[in-house]
């Protein structure tokens, strides 16, 4: 059973990089910070998709994953990013991942939201408590299709729920957004936790990553 609170963690990776530029592979980096912090609940994006089982074994959990954009010859690309992450960027593929730890995922989905310019998802797992938890990247830089992106997202992790708790969070780009049936509960720039038939206990609050990622880990406990 899911413990209660339900510890919920969102952060984007920035592609395994770092800020200023580290010149060398973060793997280890991210799944030592990533396993340092108390949570349930990890949902990623801008993940390297070699990356979700390692983190997940570091962690202590379990993982699902979804690929997004630039993953064609992923092998070679994977090589490549590995050797040189900086000069690679997004170019080394991307996915969204979901870690989940002291808990059972019994069900996975997931939602296409967009094809071009590049693909987007949803996806989702359900815990073995019976609690949806979504996970999505919203197009950036287009503040109508994100927006079109998020609400699409937050009306099929309802409908997954079928009236269930459910927690839709990830990087929604937009710092400011209401999505009909769920709760906000924590936000930090463009990156939220919105939710539903869960109340949060305190505040959303941002973590310690020291030069990881040009974003900030959003952490935030419901119950």
């Amino acid at each position: 059973m899911t413990r209660v609170p339900l510890a919920v963690l969102t952060w984007n990776l920035y592609h395994g990089r770092a800020i200023p530029a580290a010149g060398r592979d973060l793997m280890g980096d991210f799944a030592d910070t990533l396993a340092s912090w108390e949570w349930d609940v990890a949902l990623l994006q801008e993940v390297p998709p070699w990356w979700p089982p390692e983190l997940a074994r570091v962690a202590g959990g379990e993982e699902r994953l979804v690929l997004t954009a630039r993953n064609q010859l992923l092998p070679v690309r994977r090589a490549l990013a590995t050797r040189w992450p900086d000069p690679m960027r997004s170019g080394g593929g991307g996915a969204n991942a979901i870690l989940v730890r002291g808990a059972s995922i019994v069900e996975h989905r997931r939602l296409r939201l967009c094809r071009l310019p590049e693909q987007r998802w949803l996806h989702a797992v359900r815990l073995g408590s019976g609690v949806w938890v979504g996970n999505l990247h919203a197009t950036a830089h287009h503040a109508a299709r994100a927006a079109d992106e998020d609400a699409r997202a937050a009306a099929a992790i309802l409908d997954w729920a079928g009236g269930a708790p459910a927690v839709l969070g990830g990087d929604f780009n937009l710092r400011h957004l209401e999505l009909a049936g769920l709760d906000h509960a924590a936000g930090h720039d463009v990156d939220h936790v919105f939710a539903a038939g869960l109340a949060c206990v305190g505040e959303g609050r941002t973590l310690e990553r020291g030069t990881l990622s040009d974003h900030a880990a959003l952490a935030v406990e419901l119950a």
